[in-house]
């Protein structure tokens, strides 16, 4: 640390000072016009007229002459106490104007001392406010560097490869990961992305030039790597850049893949249980009735076996349809027709006008998304003349967006069931045992086919008890 000594500067206090330099300013030109007006130069003119022949007179007491005389005689006397009682000052602000020059170029090391009389009055407390700010700036700039080191150490360190380029696409900042992934270790820092990206996989150059997150694979040592890129446009200094992040996912990406598939088994069999035992136990009961000759109860458990077999065959379709869900094929639909077929597999009432604007969509997979929601809706527990369905046309807000919100008056869902409300296999519907009634797939391909369409589902609570369904459409 650097300190700066400033000169003994003042026994009193700044307005002290001003007010003695005032007075004393008075004092001395009073005494300047009495010495030029009434005594010495008066008598001093007088003697030299006498003795000499001097026609030279004194001045009248307020003419001008006298007025000069004094100001001439008194100037240089104030020029000289206010250069003396000011050179302290100025010394001070300059040892002020160099410490806040240091700070401005980031050197917070400079203080000024101020003991003895310049620690008292208005400037020593300039000065001891001065160095509590030097000593609070030299802090929170070793805190900002700790932070910045421990920031640096972990995002360096992290798997997640970390890119940083300017608009001109040259990389301002490159990670460990990143540096590992498209340079073989080598430093990227100055350097254009695009060379780079030159020598990466297609699938990769590919994933980047389209400036969206998505998911990407590519061939790492003979084996499928999977990684998932995320992009964003940031301001840094004033400047726009771009970061993009890329993380490994295949690890992952597998495990929740054998999950999944743990998890459609253990439903499968379950299901295949509930249906198969009781179909087992009726044809068993069939035969033997057969066997004692009892036929008028055969169409009642060979019913039942059907109705069985009926549930079990409409189980696995669900699953299949899920599976195999097609690509959407767009085209301009006609919102009475859908509205119409709509009308005909399940009940709801229309609020509001169908907007004007055509939209393209797969008119049969929409459809089927609204089908399940409305049979959701009913199913709720709520009034069936309060499901409905509205069709809310582009605003300022979203002007490419339509949106088909269905809304119930039921039982609602806490936020645990929101949280996993469409996930599939999820389903909190109950029989009459007590047991999962649903397969819970209906959300699931809902949302399967609306992000297929490049949209969203959003689930959320209805003011006054029950839900709203979301469908967002981008307007094409």
């Amino acid at each position: 640390m650097v300190w700066t000594k400033v000169p003994d500067l003042f026994s009193f206090s700044l307005r002290q000072r001003l007010l003695l330099l005032l007075m004393l300013t008075a004092a001395l030109a009073l005494a300047a016009h009495a010495a030029i007006a009434v005594w010495p130069l008066p008598a001093a003119l007088a003697w030299a007229q006498q003795h000499w022949g001097w026609t030279w007179a004194a001045p009248p007491p307020w003419s001008l002459a006298s007025l000069g005389l004094s100001l001439a005689l008194i100037l240089p006397l104030l020029l000289i106490l206010s250069a003396r009682f000011m050179a302290p000052l100025l010394r001070l602000l300059r040892a002020l104007e160099g410490a806040v020059l240091s700070y401005r170029d980031g050197d917070f090391s400079l203080s000024i001392n101020a003991t003895g009389p310049e620690a008292r009055g208005e400037l020593g407390d300039l000065l001891r406010l001065h160095n509590e700010l030097g000593v609070a700036l030299r802090e929170q700039r070793q805190q900002l560097a700790q932070r910045e080191l421990l920031l640096d150490t972990v995002v360096q360190n992290t798997p997640l490869a970390l890119l940083l380029c300017d608009e001109q696409g040259r990389v301002a900042y490159a990670n460990i990961a990143a540096r590992a992934l498209l340079a073989g270790g080598r430093s990227l820092t100055g350097s254009l992305l695009s060379e780079w990206l030159a020598l990466a996989p297609e699938a990769m150059r590919s994933a980047l030039a389209e400036r969206q997150d998505q998911l990407f694979s590519i061939e790492e040592g003979g084996m499928e790597e999977r990684f998932h890129l995320s992009q964003r446009e940031i301001v840094l200094q004033g400047r726009p850049h771009r970061l993009l992040l890329l993380r490994r996912m295949t690890h992952e990406l597998s495990r929740q893949e054998v999950a999944s598939w743990k998890q459609v088994i253990r439903v499968i069999s379950h299901e295949l249980n509930n249906s198969l035992a009781p179909i087992s136990s009726m044809a068993h009961s069939g035969a033997e009735l057969l066997r004692r000759g009892q036929t008028e109860r055969l169409p009642q458990v060979l019913q039942s076996i059907g109705a069985r077999a009926g549930h079990l065959h409409q189980f696995l379709s669900g699953y299949a349809q899920f599976a195999k869900l097609p690509q959407p094929h767009l085209e301009a639909v006609d919102w009475s027709v859908i509205l119409g077929s709509l009308a005909a597999h399940q009940r709801f009432v229309l609020e509001g006008e169908l907007p004007r604007r055509g939209a393209r969509f797969d008119a049969g997979q929409i459809e089927q998304a609204l089908i399940n929601l409305i049979k959701n809706a009913h199913e709720a527990g709520g009034p069936a003349e309060q499901v409905s369905l509205r069709v809310e046309c582009p605003s300022r807000q979203h002007p490419q967006q339509l949106r088909l919100i269905v809304s119930d008056r039921g039982c609602g869902m806490s936020e645990a069931v929101l949280s996993q409300a469409m996930l599939p296999f999820y389903s909190t519907k109950r029989g009459a045992g007590g047991q999962a009634s649903g397969t819970g797939l209906g959300l699931a391909l809902s949302r399967e086919i609306v992000e297929a369409h490049g949209g969203r589902i959003t689930l959320a609570k209805r003011e006054g008890g029950g839900m709203l369904v979301s469908l967002v459409l981008p307007l094409r």
